[in-house]
């Protein structure tokens, strides 16, 4: 009896320890990525930023790899790797709105098809999206919807096919851009993709992200388009 007793104590007491555990983790937790730019964002300059970038890794390391391009620009690079259109749209408000810039350049969709939350159909990728168009159109943003980039395999996810299901989404996205009012579709893949939709390997190290000469691309294309939305004619910094 006295046994039991002491089995019964240790495993609530276990338990207790466990859950605690639990909670813990869970303080730290930030599913969305609202922290991540949350501190910057409050130290933005009284000039809003002109271009908010939006997107995931691809975005990141675009960052990363020419921050020139964001800061001699006045514009707000906020990627986060791995990010899927669902955790993008939780921090659209935060990371896009509350910064009031004139544009914005969403990026997104690769990590949906790469099922890094689960499966999510291209529609409701596409709902996603679009959701974030409509939150920007109707604060006065306007929006650059950019194609996600090419890329023939995932080397995180093997068992996916995005070959196949990139120029589907892209085309879904340049269905919706086209359109929309206030909403002008950015063609990355079109430069990027070989004839299998992989993208060309001087523009990737791994197939996926691209390397400077592949943001040298993306930054020849997306600076016309800057102009074209805002309907100037400003010579922007690029690589």
């Amino acid at each position: 009896m006295k046994k039991t007793i002491a089995i019964l104590l240790f495993c609530l007491l276990a338990s207790g320890v466990c859950s605690g555990q639990a909670y813990s983790d869970l303080l730290y937790r930030d599913w969305a990525g609202l922290r991540a730019y949350a501190q910057v964002n409050k130290t933005l300059s009284a000039a809003h930023p002109e271009v908010v970038f939006m997107g995931n890794s691809i975005t990141e390391g675009w960052f990363n790899q020419h921050p020139d391009f964001f800061k001699k620009n006045n514009f707000a690079g906020r990627g986060i790797g791995g990010q899927t259109s669902s955790e993008m749209l939780v921090r659209f408000r935060q990371d896009v709105i509350d910064l009031h810039p004139k544009v914005v350049a969403i990026l997104s969709g690769t990590n949906d098809i790469a099922m890094n939350n689960g499966y999510i159909a291209l529609e409701n990728t596409v709902q996603n999206i679009v959701s974030m168009c409509e939150l920007a159109r109707f604060n006065g943003i306007k929006v650059l919807l950019c194609s996600v980039t090419p890329a023939a395999n995932f080397n995180w996810r093997p068992q996916v096919e995005p070959a196949k299901l990139i120029p589907k989404l892209n085309a879904m996205l340049k269905e919706y851009a086209d359109a929309a009012e206030g909403v002008e579709y950015v063609d990355y893949f079109s430069a990027m993709a070989d004839k299998d939709n992989a993208m060309l390997g001087e523009y990737s190290p791994e197939g996926c992200h691209p390397n400077g000469e592949g943001y040298k691309v993306m930054e020849r294309i997306i600076v016309p388009a800057i102009n074209k939305i805002t309907g100037s004619n400003k010579q922007y910094f690029m690589y």
